[in-house]
């Protein structure tokens, strides 16, 4: 086994094994459950424009406590110089932990490709906004996923850590509404770095190479 395997094995292990991350994925198909079945009940349209803005929401939330103790911990119990000290790189440490990351984040998205399945079944729903909503719910939680990862290497505080990854998350999610009372250029600085901004033309059907690459860019910036 490779040294990125081995790291990346120890990393899936640590992720999957915690109780929290069950916990997690548990509330998150709850709400994105009771979302899909109370707006397919209100709307009776065949779309899935509202679950992929929820589940953008939650993932704003729920990301931070995946990331927080991706590195604070490794520091907070000294192992981060153990691991440094042992023959692999410092980017191959850096991407097992993003990976596993995400690869929580695509285990609580895959159940819900049942409701795209429903729609199919009982009606004609536009599989355009469903692949583009899900391609843009991965370019998401890979930017939140990549910024919380750097968070947590600037503290050894697991919730220091999720309390700066979730309130930079939620600023970047709402900033666009300063571009309503700044003057320009302030005005469009404010809304190209808005994530709802790049995230809703994802969820609405449409997807542009500019949206995508900055969610590109700022994962591999983090």
């Amino acid at each position: 086994m490779t040294a990125f395997g081995y790291l990346l094995g120890k990393e899936l292990r640590g992720v999957f094994l915690q109780p929290i991350a069950w916990v997690l994925m548990a509330v998150f198909l709850l709400v994105m459950g009771y979302t899909f079945a109370t707006g397919l009940a209100l709307t009776k349209t065949a779309a899935l424009s509202r679950v992929v803005f929820q589940a953008a929401t939650l993932l704003l939330l729920l990301i931070p406590l995946v990331t927080m103790r991706l590195l604070a911990e490794e520091q907070r119990h000294g192992t981060l110089e153990m691991l440094l000290a042992t023959p692999v790189r410092e980017p191959h440490i850096v991407l097992a932990k993003f990976v596993a990351s995400m690869a929580l984040v695509v285990a609580m998205l895959a159940p819900t490709v049942a409701y795209a399945v429903v729609l199919a079944i009982f009606g004609q729903p536009e599989w355009g906004p469903i692949y583009s909503g899900y391609v843009g719910l991965l370019l998401l939680a890979s930017f939140l996923s990549a910024m919380g990862l750097a968070l947590s290497a600037l503290t050894s505080n697991q919730v220091v850590a999720a309390t700066l990854a979730l309130g930079l998350s939620l600023l970047l999610w709402m900033i666009d509404t300063l571009s309503a009372v700044l003057p320009a250029p302030w005005d469009e600085l404010f809304l190209h770095v808005s994530l709802l901004a790049r995230f809703t033309p994802f969820a609405t059907g449409a997807m542009y190479l500019s949206d995508a690459g900055f969610f590109i860019s700022g994962t591999l910036f983090a």
